[in-house]
């Protein structure tokens, strides 16, 4: 009997996570977040992609300690260009002599930059516009919503090939273009989410308590519309991802000698024949990446959509 709490703490643990009462917010919400995550782990591709994108942040951070070599200076043209695969460099030399593995982990830094400010800056315009397109409807909800269709008209790369060469290349002007380019389909979502809870018993009682209009867009409308953006974005980010690649394989995207995916795939191009590894190398690992969000943006979905609960 004496070591019977120990034993049953766990279940403890659990039982006070899973109380049908519990006692104050953060106890509820600790109990959410622990059955999303147990629905979550359920899923073994989406934890697997998880592990991807938890890995790509880690390579980026630690790039300094892992690559061996530098991104940008290369070795000896003479005796270290277009080498193969090796023990001394694991994916090559390009056609500086430069190590791939080394320019591969630093491109991660980029992705990953780009990544965090096309979402930064498409989701919020995404958000507000198709919240308040939703929310108030009538001749805003019109105009709003055609401005939206004139962006979805044109493919997302297209329109980012304009957006570039009109700001000139670069991998700044690269991200404002994807971000550009990316906030209609967060506006559609936000937007339908809005028509089906404006109109709630809730909203009502806001209303009658003298709420504003921006109080209870930002307040009680935004919020319930995060968990379906949420999922969006995640999908999106492969899509960005290899957007922000096809500007830099053109040249529009990072400039040399940047060690960007899409612009190490565009130099390797001239070498696929003899020394495949060159474009092989990056190109995996835009392969990686967007798999890895791809996964982990449909387990996201199944734990996040109230709708697929069953």
């Amino acid at each position: 009997m004496a070591g019977a709490p120990s034993l049953s703490q766990p279940s403890g643990w659990r039982a006070w996570l899973l109380s049908p009462e519990p006692g104050s917010r953060w106890q509820a919400r600790l109990g959410r977040f622990y059955l999303g995550w147990r629905s979550f782990t359920r899923n073994p591709l989406a934890v697997m992609g998880l592990g991807v994108v938890v890995l790509l942040i880690l390579v980026a951070i630690f790039a300094d300690f892992i690559a061996p070599y530098s991104p940008v200076i290369g070795g000896d043209l003479r005796t270290q260009r277009l080498l193969p695969p090796s023990e001394t460099y694991w994916f090559g030399t390009d056609d500086q002599a430069r190590d791939i593995f080394s320019r591969v982990i630093y491109g991660s830094r980029i992705t990953l930059w780009v990544i965090v400010l096309v979402a930064l800056i498409a989701t919020p315009i995404g958000l507000l516009v198709g919240t308040v397109a939703g929310y108030l409807g009538g001749w805003v909800d019109t105009v709003l919503m055609r401005i939206t269709d004139i962006f979805l008209a044109f493919p997302r790369l297209i329109l980012a090939l304009a957006f570039v060469a009109a700001l000139g290349p670069g991998i700044e002007n690269a991200v404002i273009a994807i971000a550009i380019t990316s906030w209609p389909p967060y506006a559609r979502i936000a937007r339908a989410e809005t028509l089906t809870i404006r109109n709630s018993d809730f909203i009502a009682a806001v209303k009658l308590q003298g709420a504003s209009t921006p109080r209870i867009i930002l307040g009680h409308v935004v919020p319930l519309c995060l968990s379906s953006l949420i999922v969006r974005v995640t999908l999106d980010m492969a899509g960005i991802i290899l957007t922000a690649a096809g500007l830099g394989f053109l040249g529009l995207g990072a400039q040399p000698p940047m060690p960007e995916w899409g612009a190490m795939v565009a130099t390797g191009r001239n070498y696929l024949i003899d020394q495949w590894w060159v474009a092989a190398m990056p190109g995996l690992a835009i392969f990686v990446v967007s798999l890895g969000f791809n996964l982990l943006g449909d387990g996201l979905r199944d734990v996040l959509d109230p709708k697929a609960a069953k």
